[in-house]
């Protein structure tokens, strides 16, 4: 395992975007992280280079069969210039996880999260201030063996790179609208569904794409056996506010276990407010809306951190949430977590780590 870092800067350092001209992921910093594995050398060669196209042979095993992983997490800038990160030892974990399912050889969490904050050092005038805004850190690994045989790769790399952000959403902290699909299937338990892998983003495509058309942000996705149980909303994990307690649907093995979604669990066992993992089915929560009793439905997750949910469509009708506005467990949420990643709420988890 590689334990040296080569840095070499960039000669040209490009323009900086303003605030409002941030979208998610349209924008990159002037550097990026690189590592490479073989079974000779483990993994080895880290670098931190300026951020510029790679080149690949059309052969090389990544654009054949998907065996790719990934994580996103986030730094931010303080009032008092501090940049901290949040959790990154929670992503590297999984970032393993997602490896041992998808055969990638496992990484070195604390190297990388060395690596990680040199980069962010090095890049660190980047960082957006505005309300709202982050610097979204998406590290990958690839293969790059050349072969068109069916096989786990020999030759991997692993990359980091950097994006100044805005909301995930357009409509920000405001409630978002959201499909429940019930035609097509993301994952099963078995599959790779609790794997952070580009597979199961691109088999959520076609469903996210018709469900943009009827208006909505994104597709809340229901078991692949029974299309019965919620599991998961495209780039969020799922949580309902039900006559006074919370309740997220239970880690099945097709469930992405959300760093966000752990983190938010903890702070409501903090506040002593009543959440319990379960199995839920739609119908439950159908019912309970029926009922009067469905106060709230947010999402969690890196990119969008809460996301309020103020309208479902589900058996061609539109359940209004909470009159479609944002609730109370979702706003104190939202503005406790954001307040410990930008340091203006006390960490008192330890969650946050500062970058140097």
């Amino acid at each position: 395992m590689t334990t040296n870092i080569q840095i070499t800067l960039s000669e040209e350092r490009k323009e900086k975007p303003q605030p409002e001209q941030l979208e998610f992921g349209r924008i990159f910093t002037d550097h990026m992280f690189v590592m490479d594995y073989s079974p000779q050398k483990g993994w080895h060669d880290a670098r931190i280079e300026p951020f510029e196209p790679i080149t690949l042979s059309p052969a090389s095993m990544v654009f054949h069969y998907g065996q790719t992983v990934f994580e996103g997490l986030k730094a931010y800038r303080t009032s008092d210039d501090k940049v901290l990160l949040f959790r990154p030892e929670k992503n590297m974990e999984r970032l393993n996880l997602s490896n041992e399912r998808l055969c990638i050889p496992e990484i070195d969490g604390e190297f990388v999260i060395e690596a990680l904050k040199k980069l962010v050092s090095i890049d660190k005038e980047w960082i957006p201030t505005t309300e709202g805004t982050s610097l979204y850190i998406r590290p990958f690994i690839i293969p790059t063996e050349y072969y068109l045989g069916v096989a786990p790769s020999k030759f991997y790399k692993l990359m980091i790179i950097l994006s100044p952000v805005g909301s995930y959403y357009k409509e920000g902290i405001h409630p978002v609208k959201i499909f429940v699909e019930n035609q097509y299937v993301r994952a099963v338990d078995g599959g790779t569904g609790k794997a952070k892998t580009g597979g199961n983003y691109a088999s959520s495509l076609k469903a996210q794409e018709e469900a943009a058309k009827k208006g909505y942000s994104q597709v809340l996705w229901l078991d692949g056996i029974e299309k019965k149980y919620v599991e998961e909303v495209g780039s969020m994990n799922i949580f309902f506010k039900i006559n006074g307690e919370v309740v997220t649907p239970e880690i099945n093995g097709s469930i992405l276990e959300g760093v966000t979604r752990n983190s938010i669990i903890q702070m409501l066992k903090y506040w002593n407010i009543p959440v319990k993992e379960k199995r839920i089915s739609m119908e439950e929560v159908y019912d309970a809306y029926k009922e009067g009793v469905l106060e709230e439905a947010f999402g969690t997750g890196t990119a969008a951190v809460i996301s309020p949910i103020g309208e479902f469509y589900y058996k061609e009708e539109k359940m209004i949430i909470n009159k479609g506005q944002t609730g109370d467990v979702s706003k104190k949420l939202y503005d406790t977590l954001t307040g410990i990643q930008k340091g203006t709420e006390e960490d008192v988890f330890g969650w946050v780590t500062e970058v140097k």
